[in-house]
């Protein structure tokens, strides 16, 4: 019997080639054919399951999306079974945080994609991410939490420094990435603005390092 084939495994298969080839090239660099040499497929198999390079492009960034879900929940399990708003704070900011291989090519798409997405009408049609405020009521959410536990300011607007705290490592990552700074400052700064917020050190005052 001919072996049958699992549709979803083939595109992540796809998406996996893109984002390895995007990571050396840049985004914008990147065709259907490259995409098709690097996961060892043909062209035609490619524009079989994407029609599109907008298409393929979208859903690469989703795939990267779920990539960096992943990579946040194992920095959570890490921390404990309860490890608190803070923690649970700086694993959602630490791991965006351009430090390895992964997270450096999480930044670098990311960031391209958000560009091309102003300039290229196809990707504009399309909506950048399913959620946009899907991190900043995340941060709202903790921040409220941790002040109705006596663990932050009460006097803070969460919101807003929510929307700081995911502008500011945004704002570092590409720092990092350029050269500009090192993961250790740019963690200190992010550490320095954690410890403005909450009032209380406690036993989650330190969360992991940018290499945990």
């Amino acid at each position: 019997m001919p072996k049958r084939v699992d549709h979803e495994e083939r595109r992540t298969q796809i998406a996996e080639a893109l984002v390895r080839v995007a990571g050396r090239r840049g985004l914008h660099a990147v065709g259907m054919r490259d995409v098709a040499a690097e996961a060892g497929v043909s062209l035609r198999l490619v524009q079989y399951y994407f029609q599109t390079k907008e298409k393929l492009l979208f859903y690469g960034l989703q795939h990267l999306t779920d990539r960096f879900t992943a990579r946040v929940g194992a920095r959570l399990a890490a921390a404990g079974p309860d490890p608190g708003p803070r923690a649970t704070i700086e694993a959602l900011l630490l791991a965006s945080l351009p430090v390895d291989e992964e997270s450096r090519t999480f930044h670098l798409l990311y960031s391209s994609y958000s560009i091309l997405s102003v300039t290229d009408e196809a990707l504009a049609a399309q909506p950048f991410i399913d959620n946009p405020d899907a991190a900043e009521n995340a941060l709202t959410g903790l921040l409220e939490r941790a002040q109705a536990q006596g663990l932050a300011d009460p006097g803070a607007d969460a919101r807003t420094e929510a929307i700081s705290l995911l502008a500011m490592a945004a704002t570092l990552g590409t720092g990092i990435l350029v050269g500009q700074r090192d993961a250790d400052s740019a963690v200190a700064v992010l550490h320095h603005h954690l410890d403005r917020i909450f009032t209380t050190a406690g036993d989650e005052a330190a969360g992991p390092g940018p290499m945990a």
